[in-house]
């Protein structure tokens, strides 16, 4: 773990082995910009609505400004994550950093070439292996946009920084500004907030759903068709993110936007945020939403995106006012589509995945291992990395069928 102090260290002198004076005191950074603790921890707190993994904990307060992601291989990176400026004309409900706050945090903002710096030493340093940047809106969204990607540009023209750059395009970002950006980033994303234009209204009055975001989205779409498969053209894609509860939307609404995304977008993952209300906010009263229904979220979109469900057996997770309870929905859909237990040695890929317990690397090591040898007892699978316990009632081997699931007694 890297300090405050330490980050603003680095940023004023680059002195990797150095802990740096006492926090909240300020450091003189490049061309005399002073860089303190307060400035980084409150640019790096703004992030809070940011999400760039979609690890389930209990959060744990994180340290400011530093975060895991996860690469598509399973490799766990470390991102600098941080606002350009937390000063933000726009109104919505749950944000500390909107116009509407009454507990309004100080205004920070770095200069591009200050956070260049401070990304490029924690770079060097081995601390970081790229950026997430994003950023309130200031006074106007496209001077803001132009400083982000300034500083994506000093990173990788001055700095030779090969590391990877995430950066959020604002809503009603001009389409030319997001092209510029598309070139130095690996990664845009804008995030959808809500599952709807109704659901905005509900959250904030200032921006366009479909304009100001969806519109964004076709922007970042047309650029990678374009683009066609050139790894120099966002090689990461487009992502959004929505905050789970906030608007009052079901579960089925989300997931239903979601897979919209998926299909007509191209977005490579949809991030949920759980609703947490913050003093200050006009929703502050609001209760918060359980961190489980953002889990529960991320289990239905691995579902549809790596099992390959089909829409018709993802509605059966829901109940019939569209939202998910607190259990796997692998196995509400089990229940209600696997009319007859699975045989491990004759059952197809996709009928594997379809058990409870069994995933993608294990379904596809039965089928390997069963072309030498047949499967002929629990222990078999459980030897494999199969859940047994969740596994059983809905499999058959050599005859045997675990006969204490109701939906499969006499």
């Amino acid at each position: 773990m890297v300090s405050l102090d330490k980050i603003a260290h680095l940023a004023a002198e680059c002195r990797f082995d150095s802990s740096g004076p006492a926090q909240g005191a300020a450091l003189m950074g490049i061309d005399g910009a002073g860089v303190d603790a307060e400035k980084l921890r409150s640019l790096g707190e703004g992030t809070r609505h940011d999400v760039c993994a979609s690890t389930y904990s209990p959060r744990e307060k994180p340290l400011p400004g530093i975060c895991h992601a996860f690469t598509q291989d399973g490799r766990c990176v470390s991102l600098f994550k941080t606002l350009y400026t937390n000063h933000c004309t726009h109104q919505c409900s749950y944000c500390i950093n909107a116009i509407g706050c009454s507990r309004k945090t100080k205004a920070f903002s770095y200069t591009p070439e200050e956070l260049a710096r401070i990304t490029h030493s924690l770079y060097r340093s081995n601390y970081i292996e790229g950026l997430f940047l994003s950023s309130g809106a200031g006074r106007d969204e496209d001077r803001i946009t132009e400083k982000m990607i300034e500083t994506a540009r000093l990173l990788r023209e001055k700095f030779a920084f090969k590391g990877y750059i995430h950066l959020k395009v604002l809503p009603g970002s001009s389409q030319a500004h997001i092209q510029e950006a598309a070139l130095l980033a690996d990664r845009l994303s804008i995030n959808l907030e809500a599952a709807s234009s109704t659901h905005m209204n509900e959250i904030c009055s200032t921006k366009d759903y479909d304009n100001d975001i969806l519109q964004r989205q076709r922007y970042i779409q047309q650029i990678l068709k374009e683009g066609g498969r050139s790894p120099s053209v966002l090689p990461a894609g487009q992502t959004t993110q929505l905050i789970v509860g906030a608007a009052g939307e079901s579960d089925e609404e989300i997931f239903q936007r979601v897979i919209h995304e998926y299909r007509e977008i191209g977005v490579k993952r949809a991030y949920y945020s759980a609703f947490s209300p913050q003093p200050g906010t006009p929703l502050e009263k609001k209760a918060a939403q359980p961190l489980w229904r953002e889990h529960r979220l991320y289990q239905m979109d691995w579902l549809y995106r790596i099992y390959r469900f089909r829409t018709e057996e993802i509605s059966h997770a829901f109940n019939e006012d569209g939202f998910l309870s607190n259990a796997d929905p692998k196995m509400a859909i089990a229940r209600e589509f696997l009319d007859r237990p699975v045989d491990p040695n004759t059952a197809t890929l996709p009928e594997l995945l379809r058990v409870p317990g069994i995933g993608p690397k294990s379904a596809r090591r039965i089928m390997a291992i069963r072309k030498s040898r047949p499967i002929g007892s629990k222990a078999d699978l459980s030897a494999m990395g199969i859940a047994v316990k969740r596994a059983a009632p809905f499999l058959k081997i050599n005859g045997w069928r675990d006969t204490t699931l109701e939906m499969w007694q006499p």
